[in-house]
């Protein structure tokens, strides 16, 4: 039978990196480790890249092979301790993908999220119809159970932008993911609608990137960046595929990604235009029904 996976969040990656770099500190490969521990090198790859939680007695036996005292242990303990707590993508693990259920641990506890959409709008703007109706077109061999999860998971992720320290959220939205006919006009109008809602928080900023813009950097795909509170959590770049999703990391192509949504919102509409054209869109569809 296989084990549960481990999903990734923030106090896994935190404790990864540290201990990671307290084995680069002290000289050791990973071989070395493990001829003095007994622990797999393939389990410490494992542990180092945030893949597996070590047990309290294998991290003990890393601490001291490391000479690590306090507070840097009792430290490092809390942090096992704080990674063994369910993320909020706990109750919907089962209906998610890995990558996307360590994306929504990330959201969770950002500080800030800037969001390029090329093809339908963000899963924290989204209503439960709307929601729905892109799950039935992109995804339609799964069943009513797993497909109402994903819903929800949608509806309690949106939560980041009403509790006590809201996540700040930047928008940047092309022109089609307005005009694209999503579950049809009634659908439409109450997910527009959560759209100017919504872009009426302090925390939120919305803009359209409008057709007449022309070429631009996010032809490419959408992707959003991931800043923490906490300084020693480096940013993250998370882009869905067809295929799969993907967590990206590193210096080089997280600076990359921000000039390319730095370009975005510069020839974007304004977030008062962006208002305007919505507005405009909404009203269209109402005359259709009529």
């Amino acid at each position: 039978m296989a084990g549960k996976r481990t999903v990734l969040t923030v106090r896994l990656r935190r404790l990864a990196a540290m201990l990671q770099e307290l084995r680069e500190h002290s000289g050791l490969s990973k071989e070395e480790v493990s001829g003095k521990t007994g622990i797999n090198v393939t389990t410490l790859y494992r542990i180092e890249t945030a893949q597996a939680r070590p047990q309290r007695r294998t991290l003990t036996a890393m601490l001291d092979l490391y000479g690590i005292g306090e507070p840097q242990r009792s430290d490092a303990l809390q942090l096992l301790t704080d990674a063994l707590k369910p993320g909020m993508a706990r109750p919907f693990e089962a209906a998610v993908g890995e990558v996307y259920g360590a994306y929504i641990n990330f959201e969770a506890e950002a500080l800030s999220a800037r969001f390029f959409q090329a093809s339908y709008i963000p899963g924290l703007l989204q209503t439960e119809a709307y929601a729905d109706a892109i799950m039935q077109t992109n995804m339609p061999k799964l069943s009513d159970d797993v497909r109402g999860q994903r819903v929800q998971a949608r509806v309690e992720r949106a939560k980041v932008l009403t509790k006590e320290e809201p996540l700040e959220l930047w928008v940047v939205l092309d022109e089609c993911v307005i005009r694209r006919m999503v579950g049809g006009p009634a659908v439409m109008i109450e997910q527009l609608q959560r759209l100017l809602d919504e872009a009426d928080r302090r925390n939120v900023i919305l803009q359209l990137l409008p057709f007449d813009a022309g070429a631009h950097p996010g032809m490419a795909g959408s992707f959003v960046l991931l800043d923490f509170r906490n300084p020693i959590d480096p940013e993250l770049v998370y882009v869905e595929g067809i295929a799969s999703d993907e967590i990206i990391e590193g210096h080089n192509e997280i600076r990359r990604y921000g000039v390319m949504f730095d370009q975005l919102r510069a020839v974007a509409l304004s977030p008062r235009n962006s208002e305007e054209m919505i507005l405009q869109t909404i009203a269209e569809l109402r005359a259709s029904l009529t």
